[in-house]
């Protein structure tokens, strides 16, 4: 029973030690400033969703609220106050729109840019139709998953107790696997690997995910929705500038064999998922193969 207990509070101490450098990571950022300066484009775009979704989006909020609602409730006899109510959905990563290919122009955050012989090697490599399908399909496939994830990260603040806190770790890995999807699909990792990553360190991205969610967790859902269209793209480059993998790795030397197991974090999405794909109306190759011959 002591051995056990001893156990517990190793493993503890480890998710904990891993969270808080995931929340540190998160909050350096200064890289976004760093990757800015080195990059006009980059500097322009994020500067676009600046004033997009802070200065309009939650501008008119604060208009409505301010200006607005406070007119209609003077002119009116029976006031708005009663009919205005904003939605209680939580909110879902907003796709950052940095250009045509998303992911070619995130390449200036990266922590050191590749040198130009590299970049040549990277275009200069053969794409054969099957890798370019094999790729639109694990897109599909990772959009899916991550709805199906989203729909659990919903359904879990209606329980009750625990709802909220649930909620909230739920939120923190959906936020930050976003944030690291864009840095995957440039380094071109498949998506077994970034789901055997992720799941394998649920610690350290639990930790990154948290400033995302706590920037919004307090507000009414459509301010939060406003202000994550603002930090998201922040956060993104971020994870792009943080190299988890000589983290996390640094961590597991250390702990050797007593480093954390694996959560399957996404186990219930990705069960669902291949249970509605597998109702659906394949028809094997063969059978079809037979068919035409007759």
């Amino acid at each position: 029973m002591e051995n056990l207990m001893r156990s517990y509070r190793t493993k503890v101490k480890q998710a904990s030690v891993l969270w808080l450098e995931g929340f540190r990571q998160a909050c350096c950022l200064h890289r976004v400033v760093i990757y800015c300066l080195r990059s006009k484009q980059l500097m322009i775009r994020t500067g676009q969703c600046f004033l997009l979704n802070g200065f309009i989006f939650l501008g008119s909020i604060f208009i409505l609220r301010s200006l607005i609602l406070p007119t209609l409730q003077w002119i009116l006899p029976f006031g708005v106050s009663d009919g205005y109510q904003e939605p209680c959905l939580p909110q879902m990563p907003i796709r950052l729109l940095y250009g045509k290919d998303g992911s070619t122009n995130l390449a200036p955050s990266s922590q050191k840019e590749p040198s130009t012989s590299q970049n040549a090697t990277h275009v200069d490599k053969p794409t054969d139709l099957g890798r370019v399908m094999i790729g639109i399909a694990e897109q599909g496939y990772s959009l899916l998953l991550l709805t199906f994830f989203f729909l659990e990260v919903y359904l879990t603040g209606f329980i009750p107790y625990i709802g909220k806190t649930l909620n909230f770790i739920l939120l923190s890995w959906m936020y930050a696997y976003y944030c690291f999807e864009y840095k995957w699909n440039f380094s071109g990792l498949s998506l077994d690997k970034r789901l055997d990553f992720f799941e394998s360190n649920w610690a350290f991205f639990a930790g990154f995910g948290s400033p995302c969610v706590l920037a919004i967790f307090f507000f009414s859902p459509l301010v939060s929705y406003g202000v994550m269209a603002v930090l998201f793209p922040m956060f993104v480059l971020t994870a792009a500038g943080s190299d988890a993998d000589s983290v996390v790795n640094s961590y597991k030397t250390k702990w050797s064999s007593q480093e954390l197991r694996k959560l399957p974090i996404f186990y219930a999405a990705d069960k669902l998922l291949m249970r509605i794909l597998s109702l659906l109306p394949v028809e094997p190759s063969a059978q079809a193969s037979d068919k035409k011959s007759l």
